[in-house]
């Protein structure tokens, strides 16, 4: 039975001693610095570490996760164990209790510095709504779809911490009926429910990560909610795919879930024997993860997409990404797509849930389709954790202000 801590309010909470997320937070006229969560409050790692003379104390004096990322998996284990005796062992209170502060008292900053940022399309669910919607007379997959995980180049420099506010973007939109483009705000916004993964240990150009190396390199894991302007999007990806209308936010959670935190999460992926997938893509044991999301819109629960559905798992999507050579960075980070399951309250954007726009849907009393100026959304998500309850993975948030 795994110990709680004897932070007031984190024994049983999704914030307990088996999550222990990181984060970077600052407080006013401070310097950012690293710290861990336990229940409603953060631990500054940067002045126990110091006080207990830990040798990677420095690792924790830093303004983002990048420096600690880098450091391995030996150095997250070994940490991961020390800060669990912090809070567990009541020895340690008066060494631990000054490094403490209530979350809502301090900002929280983006985690960690972004290198690159690859975007997948994981979810057969969502891939065959979207499909059906822009190619009605086509099969809804195309033919490399079950062959390898589809992803595009995405935009690091506008990877936002949560609780950043979104302008609506402008661009070139062309409805099926108008002759010509025109050029003004996106009339068609929406969000991806989606979870994002990131790179600790960087490898080298050249060489390849299989599938089975995927927790050497991979830190944790974090919510990510992928901005769109469908408008901008569907006039735009004809032959190269995304590039506008996906480039202007792209907001993640505050924290990042080690690992070690979703032990009891794995589970099996959705059967890939239909067709076979090459070896490099092949996964041995659970390599999917159970992991819930909400989709809240203007207060209101809008969906609940599960992530056990995913076709393509994280691995998989690693080791496509390293394929050819290509080389990823600490920091790196890689969106799974849009989290959709197979029924119409699991579909994780707006896009899926309106059909379209065709349908529209409840939420805070009325019909909607897609975002308005003034909407907020947030994505919350949860998994199994390995004390036997569920931790709270860090939530994304944003609200969306008008075009400038």
């Amino acid at each position: 039975m795994t110990a709680h801590s004897w932070v007031e309010g984190a024994a049983g909470s999704g914030f307990d001693v088996d999550h222990l997320p990181y984060g970077v937070f600052a407080r006013s006229g401070e310097r950012p610095r690293v710290a861990v969560r336990i229940g409603d409050q953060v631990l500054d790692l940067s002045v126990v570490a110091a006080a207990d003379m830990v040798d990677t104390h420095a690792l924790f004096d830093q303004s983002t996760l990048n420096p600690f990322m880098a450091a391995g998996p030996a150095v997250w284990e070994s940490t991961r164990t020390w800060v669990t005796g912090l809070l567990t062992d009541q020895t340690e209170r008066d060494l631990v209790e000054p490094a403490l502060a209530p979350v809502d008292s301090v900002t929280m900053l983006l985690p960690f510095e972004v290198g690159d940022y690859v975007d997948f399309y994981a979810s057969e669910h969502h891939a065959s709504n979207v499909g059906r919607m822009f190619r009605p007379d086509a099969e809804p997959l195309l033919p490399n779809w079950k062959h390898l995980p589809v992803g595009y180049h995405g935009r690091s420099g506008t990877v936002v911490v949560s609780g950043t506010d979104v302008v609506r973007p402008c661009g070139q939109r062309k409805a099926p009926t108008e002759d010509e483009p025109t050029y003004g705000p996106s009339q068609r916004l929406d969000i991806e429910a989606e979870l994002g993964f990131v790179v600790g240990v960087p490898s080298a150009m050249g060489d390849r990560v299989a599938t089975a190396d995927f927790a050497r390199h991979t830190f944790g894991v974090v919510g990510l909610n992928d901005w769109s302007a469908r408008d901008i999007q569907a006039w735009e990806y004809v032959p190269l795919g995304p590039f506008l209308g996906k480039s202007f936010a792209t907001s993640i959670s505050a924290w990042v879930t080690p690992l070690a935190a979703l032990d009891a999460a794995w589970t099996d992926l959705p059967g890939q024997d239909d067709p076979e997938v090459l070896d490099y893509l092949r996964v041995d044991g659970p390599a999917g993860l159970d992991i819930e999301v909400e989709v809240v819109l203007e207060g209101e629960v809008v969906a609940r997409p599960p992530y056990r559905t995913m076709y393509w798992s994280p691995a998989q999507m690693l080791a496509h990404t390293t394929v050819n050579g290509a080389s990823v960075r600490t920091g790196d980070l890689w969106g799974s797509g849009t989290v959709s399951g197979p029924e119409r309250d699991q579909r994780g954007s707006l896009l899926e849930l309106s059909w379209g726009g065709k349908e529209p849907f409840t939420a805070g009393g009325r019909e909607r389709t897609f975002l308005e100026d003034g909407d907020e959304v947030v994505l919350r998500y949860s998994a199994p954790g390995t004390g036997g309850g569920r931790i709270t993975l860090g939530e994304v948030t944003g609200r969306i202000l008008p075009a400038r």
